[in-house]
């Protein structure tokens, strides 16, 4: 790759030689044998998405679903953005029999925001959880102690992050889907509310390196080691979860939701992962650099995966995102230099159409964006550009151990 760049930029000062388009040509040749698996795999993944489950809507409590769900809510100095997180479990109707919030101790305001909720909605519990012991990472334990404390009346627990938006309607949603179609663990994708122009532009990229990998959301009959998951809306049956030692199993990862579903999944449990963008939004970070550091380095999910599917993934984002919008500027270039053989001519064709479904692609997923408040809305159009810059984020996350994790310190 770095030897065809160099005779592409070689090519801009004078006409290329025979012997120089030779050499171009073995250097695509090279890019081609190493894309054409990848783009095989990708579109075997993509041409599932017409069949995947439909989008989770809005729905009523039934009669008999009284008092069935216990949600669970973590939080470390969540003061800035718990608020409409609150608000909106509020209105979540009488299925939910009680909204444990497990504080780990925050230093801004965040306990006395719960406690004003308390105030009008007695179904509130705040609690502390203990130190966090040895080997845990600080998100599933507080689940985990959450889990521990929850009624036994409850039969199923609802983990869900205080970045998040639910809608009325998220929770009797849950409940209908798992009891229609006999889940016993579900999460949602959520529909991510974006203001500022850097996280309009990478966002969307970051995104596309989970869709790429797993497929969309919706997507049925995983294997268990490609299992989906997303803990900001994590709705599991209770005696799984007693089953499978609550939130043990993914006491030592930063990617605790897919951990645990692909634990859940190899013991027999039927989980999904699906499309939840009309009943739940999120507003994760802010700005691009925020979201450079903290979602980029929790996207490769190495915590939940072997060493070969990591290697495996950032090979197939390569070939599929990082390569093709700077493989088709270089073809485009050297064909237009005079190469016109047939490698220069694949090499721009299957890029070209790597870029042009990618652009496609980013109209697909416009609907799991709330751009309403956003700062030049048109910069998420813009987002195929960044998509070598999120594989290379994909790379150094899964080539590197965080040591800090929403104000933690972790030991290396």
């Amino acid at each position: 790759m770095t030897s065809l760049l160099q005779l592409g930029l070689n090519s801009l000062g004078f006409v290329s030689t025979q012997d120089e388009f030779y050499q171009q040509d073995v250097g695509f040749l090279g890019v081609l044998l190493m894309q054409l698996p990848a783009v095989a795999i990708l579109l075997s993944r993509l041409l599932k998405g017409p069949t995947r489950h439909p989008p989770l809507e809005p729905r009523s409590a039934a009669p008999d679903s009284f008092g069935v769900v216990s949600v669970v809510v973590p939080t470390l100095n969540e003061a800035e953005r718990i608020k409409p997180c609150l608000e909106g479990l509020t209105r979540q109707s009488y299925e939910v029999r009680e909204i444990i919030v497990v504080d780990s101790h925050s230093q801004d305001g965040t306990a006395d925001l719960v406690k004003t909720a308390q105030e009008r909605d007695p179904r509130f519990r705040l609690m502390n959880d203990d130190p966090l012991p040895s080997g845990w990472v600080g998100r599933p334990w507080a689940l985990h102690s959450g889990f521990l404390a929850s009624s036994d009346h409850s039969e199923w627990i609802l983990g869900i992050d205080a970045d998040t938006q639910p809608h009325p309607g998220l929770v009797a949603s849950l409940i209908e889907t798992v009891y229609s179609e006999n889940y016993d663990l579900i999460s949602l994708s959520p529909q991510f509310i974006l203001k500022q122009p850097g996280e309009l532009w990478l966002q969307p990229a970051l995104l596309m390196t989970l869709v790429y990998r797993f497929g969309a959301a919706g997507e049925k009959n995983s294997p268990p080691e490609r299992v989906m998951a997303n803990g900001q809306c994590f709705f599991c049956r209770r005696s799984l979860l007693v089953q499978l030692g609550g939130y043990t199993s993914a006491r030592g990862s930063f990617c605790d939701d897919v951990t645990l579903a692909r634990f859940a999944a190899a013991q027999g449990a039927r989980v999904g992962f699906m499309d939840g963008a009309k009943i739940l939004k999120v507003r994760m970070y802010e700005g691009m650099a925020e979201t450079w550091k903290e979602w980029g380095r929790s996207l490769d999910l190495k915590d939940a995966a072997s060493p070969g599917q990591i290697w495996g993934d950032l090979w197939l984002l390569l070939c599929v995102q990082g390569l093709p919008l700077p493989m088709l500027m270089l073809s485009a270039l050297l064909v237009g230099r005079g190469n016109t053989t047939l490698p220069a001519i694949a090499a721009l064709g299957l890029n070209g159409f790597l870029v042009a479904m990618r652009i496609a692609l980013n109209g697909a997923i416009a609907a799991s964006y709330d751009r309403s408040q956003a700062k030049s809305a048109w910069v998420f159009w813009l987002s195929p550009i960044a998509d070598p810059i999120a594989v290379l984020r994909i790379f150094l996350s899964s080539t590197q151990t965080p040591t800090q994790w929403r104000g933690r310190t972790y030991g290396n």
